[in-house]
């Protein structure tokens, strides 16, 4: 009944199987680890309610419910409390986590443990894993449509379903990656232009959500998007967040479409199999390559993926100050500076790739304050209270603006070919904002742009994973000059 999207009572018998046997599967675990009957049943209700509650909120957030694959944020909730419980509710946490502290000492101390407990607790267990079995002879076929699948099916089958999924082998050569063939050997004498690519953390061009941004905030966007090779929209592979979707999609080649269930989070077990990828494809033509991520490397864990899909070096906050910070996070300036360092290296031998994955910009937006004094750098029109979280995006947007504004001035300055393959991996989250205009589509911008021909080019959409093959392709015939 609280379940957001709402799920029917029609559903095919084999959910409701698998739904009572997840039930009774945990039940009997927890009682005959417990031996408390209704302390066991009623734990299992409470930790129900909390994923109901954790989807009902992402939904809010995402337009997406709640996914096998999200059970690993709980985790995460707790070593990175900033990028996730604010949009839970802090106060709906820290609630919800006293109740259940009051409840597990009253329910161990009041109730006790049960004469014939073992017993009754692995006949429950058993009844449930016969459920489970019984409820996966004939597999449900997932469209992994996360609200589709949930409202045929509700949630728990829904959840199972993506469990088993995601433990099927994967046959590499079927996801057809954009770099599962050789690039073109480019001339023994050729001069290979160093790449950078930019993923901008929840980049857009929000000039198109509301008038009343002054057109000088993209200033440098504008500039080289109008000397770009190429430039337009990007159907990009998430909404809000899940930047790894975008991220993975652009290094790899591959549409969200081919992935199955590992499209929520191509991080967890695929990235980490060897999947063909652009830092591979340049590293066999002699690139060096090298991820900048100014966050904790573990986090969606990067240092063990971003090796694994071919990049010799990842470079995470470690390698920043304090200093260098824009809000609660490395500013997108500081990425800028160290992209500059990294190509300016004297000792270097090799052409070099850098990726970049910025993290200024990244929520919760309403965390943060901005003064009112302020506001006519960024805005031409009175800011609504409806709008307020369009303030601190803003000023975000803006320092993405000036890292453009330094990396177009530095590569001109080179004698080097250099390309820029400049996208946002998603669209922010602003439902305040969005209940008051229009939520966006979810594309976003980009740009690929040399110093060596900049020039005006038509405006050309794109699917975020035909980038990164259009950005080699268009930056050839430079190496073949």
């Amino acid at each position: 009944m609280l379940l957001v999207p709402r799920t029917g009572w029609s559903r095919p018998l084999r959910s409701w199987l698998l739904h009572g046997g997840a039930w009774a599967f945990a039940v009997g675990l927890l009682y005959l680890i417990s031996g408390r009957a209704y302390f066991s049943a009623v734990n299992v209700l409470a930790l129900w309610l909390l994923i109901v509650l954790v989807s009902n909120a992402k939904y809010h957030s995402l337009r997406e419910p709640f996914v096998c694959a999200d059970f690993e944020y709980f985790s995460d909730a707790i070593r990175f409390p900033r990028l996730y419980l604010p949009f839970f509710g802090i106060g709906k946490a820290i609630g919800l986590a006293l109740l259940f502290i009051a409840y597990l000492a009253c329910g161990l101390y009041f109730e006790p443990v049960g004469s014939n407990a073992r017993v009754v607790a692995t006949g429950t267990l058993l009844g449930g894993l016969v459920l489970l079995m019984l409820g996966g002879l004939k597999p449900l076929r997932p469209t992994f449509d996360a609200s589709l699948d949930l409202g045929r099916w509700g949630l728990a089958a829904s959840l199972w379903t993506y469990f088993i999924a995601a433990r099927r082998p994967v046959d590499l050569n079927r996801l057809h990656s954009a770099f599962a063939d050789e690039l073109p050997r480019p001339a023994s004498d050729t001069v290979l232009p160093d790449l950078v690519s930019v993923q901008s953390e929840s980049f857009f061009d929000a000039r198109r959500l509301w008038p009343g941004i002054r057109p000088q905030v993209l200033g440098h966007f504008d500039t080289l998007r109008a000397e770009a090779l190429a430039q337009g929209r990007l159907q990009v592979a998430a909404w809000g967040a899940n930047t790894v979707r975008s991220e993975f999609a652009f290094l790899t080649g591959i549409k969200v479409d081919q992935l199955g269930v590992h499209r929520f989070n191509p991080y967890r077990h695929l990235a980490r199999q060897g999947v063909a990828s652009i830092a591979k494809a340049l590293k066999r033509q002699g690139y060096r390559t090298v991820c900048v991520h100014p966050y904790v490397g573990s986090f969606y864990g990067r240092d063990k993926v971003l090796p694994a899909l071919g990049f010799d070096e990842f470079i995470d906050v470690r390698s920043f100050t304090e200093q260098q910070k824009a809000g609660p996070f490395i500013g997108d300036c500081a990425v800028a500076d160290k992209i500059s360092a990294l190509l300016d290296d004297p000792s270097r031998t090799q052409p070099l790739f850098i990726h970049a994955i910025t993290m200024e910009n990244h929520g919760p937006l309403h965390l943060e304050n901005v003064e009112a004094d302020d506001l006519p750098q960024w805005f031409d029109q009175p800011l609504p209270e409806s709008l307020r979280d369009l303030a601190p995006y803003v000023r975000h947007l803006s320092n993405a603006d000036r890292m453009l504004g330094q990396l177009r001035e530095h590569f001109l300055s080179r004698s080097t070919p250099t390309g820029l393959c400049f996208f946002g991996d998603h669209v922010p989250i602003l439902p305040d904002v969005y209940g008051a205009l229009e939520a966006p589509d979810g594309d976003t911008e980009y740009f690929i742009w040399s110093n060596t021909s900049p020039r005006a080019n038509a405006c050309a959409d794109l699917g975020v994973e035909h980038l990164a093959k259009a950005f080699i392709d268009h930056l050839a015939p430079t190496a073949d000059d």
